[in-house]
């Protein structure tokens, strides 16, 4: 499947809470996990891109893929959502939740 990106590393070779993604093209990055939210039946990861030159005042990149299982593994995948409303929906839970954790 060509929108899947999996996690490639085992977990105990990273450090907690950071994931390692490989793309369609082979091409890692880093990424922080944030949450897991519950959309509409499915869930969706909520990931922020980690990159090495980011000044710390700087927003980074937030990253939602909805999370699935591989049918020949059962091992979870994250997929890009193609669907613009969904990603907008999920996303402003994501900064609902934020908000709510700064109160």
């Amino acid at each position: 499947m060509a929108d899947d990106i999996k996690n490639m590393i085992p977990e105990e070779e990273l450090p907690e809470g950071i994931i390692e993604l490989t793309d369609e093209d082979g091409v890692v990055s880093q990424f922080e996990y944030l949450t897991t939210i519950q959309y509409d039946g499915a869930e969706y990861v909520v990931l922020m891109l980690i990159e090495d030159d980011a000044e710390d005042d700087e927003e980074g990149e937030v990253l939602i893929l909805k999370i699935e299982k591989d049918p020949e593994t059962d091992e979870d995948i994250y997929v890009t959502v193609e669907d613009e409303e969904v990603t907008q929906h999920v996303f402003e839970q994501f900064i609902a939740m934020m908000d709510n954790e700064e109160e």
